[in-house]
């Protein structure tokens, strides 16, 4: 390519510049020998605003090729001054870059206004010959790929680095197959050594190295999404042995443990997360999977004592936005942003974290602990928790009213039976307000106008049968706290309620769309089980016919239930129609329970708060009237005329 023929600085401007650069630089190396502080931050934005001014002077004239080595590199140092102030500098296009490629063309008589940053790229490198342009070229595409990392734009970063590697020598860079192709570009580049007259803020060097890790990072994190997980750990473990803080360090360490867990090798996931937790104890979100970890092996022991640390430093040490140090101007952390990461290191709030602690307590058997935590979470909700963290959704905290059944389910279990009447109360109160007056679930009769109202129907319906059954579920347990106080009609008359009524019954026997079934199903659930409550004390008041009625209503509803179907043989037991009671043990015998919702792939768990209902309704008397009707049968058999 030509030279272009045009007025230069004269020689003493040049030096000006030159000096000035000098003197930006040195103060900046001594700021930052000092180490990271206020002092420099402080000096970091006036260093910005420096080398910005110097640039704007130069770009003052016209393009120049004496000038054009100084410019590249005041604006090299420039631009890393910029990164270094603020993260959101560097999302998008590099403006500055693509205008001094334009400087360069021009001064070579050439033009590229038109063409897009990598086609730019493509023509500077290939058309522009000038010896003391390579190395300040070299040095703004490094650069420039930090520019595109920052951004995830890998496959420009291969193109970019194929030209630079070409450009300093043809026959180099050559990736063997199987190797990661930029990767290999990188660690091949030879990053251009710095000149004494013109000092940089930053080596290119040492840019070099931080591209090499940010890439292996990134490139680790999108395999990991993509479910690659040994590409993925293999190039995380290559971050990890890269050129970063030990604050990034432990990042990758704690996304080395994800994958390996999600490898199925849960203890290379603890070792991983603990040696993050070794490099830097602030880390919590390793911690965090550490108590996961120790979930998924069922060491509830140490899960829970890891929850009771994360919660413990939660507290005293809430994490706060990251301070980004200006030691080092270009880091890994400004290059790697990924959904993906940010939901390995989502930091938890002390809210959830005791709301865990509490669940795994009630889910374990620890009614005792499980009632403290819930106590404490529940002050924490009068405290205005809903406005510092959304339940449900991406946090680990469910809805409240669930929230709510929960600490009354512990409540009744610690034998607390009055308290957890007064926590249901609280739901019933809530929810009443909420379910619509008119609620039918069944498909339009007309089509829909649009895909965006019948979402909406959807939803409204799904939501008003989620309060149908907190609504339900908070008359369930105050039924059985009234029963567990020996106070049977107290109990009868919460077991009839709600749960009972017309509004569930159109839901359970009407067809409903599938994305509703799950709430559906629970509500089949809470009223079966307040059938056989209201059964079991009718039996306790020697009202067995009317018993008898709930049992074979609640076998309507599930078939095949072994808790209807025992009380059901019980109650025909006590009716003296013991034909019958024997005709439906022996059928009973024959069935395993849940036999069909097994075989067709359709079993859900149902809810945490609901688990000590099923518990207390599990037939107490199996083997006592299993003997009584063997001895029946054997008797019967013996007299057939009996």
């Amino acid at each position: 390519m030509k030279r272009r023929r045009g007025a230069s600085p004269e020689p003493s401007c040049l030096r000006v510049w030159a000096t000035e650069n000098r003197a930006l630089a040195e103060r900046w190396r001594a700021a930052r020998c000092s180490g990271p502080g206020e002092a420099a931050a402080r000096e970091l934005r006036q260093q910005r605003g420096g080398f910005g001014q110097l640039l704007l002077r130069m770009r003052g004239l016209p393009a120049a090729l004496p000038a054009l080595p100084l410019e590249l590199t005041v604006l090299y140092n420039s631009l890393l001054f910029t990164m270094g102030a603020s993260d959101s500098a560097i999302k998008g296009e590099a403006e500055e870059i693509r205008q001094g490629l334009l400087r360069v063309l021009e001064a070579c008589g050439a033009c590229g206004q038109d063409l897009s940053t990598e086609e730019l790229w493509q023509k500077v490198l290939q058309e522009v010959t000038v010896e003391e342009l390579q190395a300040p070229l070299q040095r703004l595409g490094a650069l420039q790929a930090a520019w595109w990392l920052a951004a995830s734009h890998l496959g420009s970063i291969t193109g970019l680095f194929r030209l630079l590697s070409n450009t300093e020598d043809p026959g180099r860079a050559r990736c063997i197959e199987g190797e990661n192709e930029l990767l290999s570009l990188l660690k091949a580049w030879r990053a251009p050594a710095e000149g004494a007259s013109l000092p940089l803020v930053q080596s290119t060097e040492h840019l070099k190295e931080i591209l090499c890790t940010a890439v292996a990072f990134l490139q680790g994190l999108q395999e990991l999404e993509a479910g690659n997980f040994t590409t993925a750990f293999s190039l995380l473990q290559e971050a990890a042995g890269g050129f970063c803080s030990k604050r990034v360090l432990a990042q990758i360490y704690t996304c080395l443990g994800c994958c390996a867990q999600l490898m199925g090798k849960p203890q290379t996931a603890l070792q991983h997360l603990k040696w993050a937790l070794q490099v830097d104890f602030q880390c919590l979100p390793a911690l965090s999977h550490v108590a996961a970890v120790y979930h998924e092996l069922g060491e509830t022991d140490v899960e829970l004592q890891a929850l009771a640390l994360l919660y413990e430093a939660l507290e005293k040490n809430p994490p706060a936005a990251a301070s980004s140090s200006p030691y080092f101007l270009i880091r890994t952390e400004l290059l790697v942003h990924t959904p993906i990461l940010a939901s390995l290191l989502r930091h938890r709030h002390p809210s959830e974290v005791k709301y865990l602690l509490a669940q795994r307590c009630l889910q374990d058997g620890r009614v005792a602990d499980a009632v403290e935590h819930y106590l404490d979470f529940l002050a924490l909700l009068q405290e205005g928790l809903q406005q510092q963290v959304p339940l449900g959704g991406s946090s680990a905290l469910p809805r409240i009213p669930e929230v709510f059944l929960e600490a009354a389910s512990a409540l009744e279990q610690a034998g607390r039976h009055e308290d957890a009447i007064t926590v249901c109360e609280e739901v019933i109160s809530r929810t009443t307000d909420l379910i619509l007056r008119v609620f039918r679930v069944e498909e339009p009769e007309c089509p829909s106008p649009g895909a965006g109202l019948m979402g909406g129907l959807l939803s409204q319906k799904k939501e008003s049968l989620c309060c149908l059954a907190w609504r339900a579920a908070g008359y369930l347990h105050q039924g059985w706290a009234w029963a567990k106080m020996a106070k049977s009609k107290e109990a009868i008359t919460q077991f009839s309620r709600e749960c009972l009524e017309d509004a569930v019954s159109s839901c359970v026997c009407l067809s409903v769309p599938e994305d509703l079934l799950p709430e559906v199903e629970v509500l089949q659930k809470i009223r079966l089980l307040c059938l056989i409550g209201r059964g079991a004390q009718f039996l306790e008041l020697g009202r067995h016919k009317e018993a008898l009625l709930d049992f074979q209503h609640g076998l309507q509803i599930s078939p095949g239930d072994p808790a209807a179907a025992s009380y059901l043989v019980q109650t025909l037991w006590k009716l003296n129609r013991k034909q019958e009671a024997a005709a439906h043990w022996q059928k009973l015998s024959q069935s395993p329970p849940g036999k069909d919702r097994q075989q067709e792939g359709q079993e859900r768990p149902f809810p945490l708060y609901l688990v000590s209902c099923l518990k207390q309704t599990m037939f107490p008397h199996s083997e006592s009237l299993a003997r009584s009707i063997q001895d029946y049968l054997a008797t019967t058999c013996q007299d057939p005329l009996s």
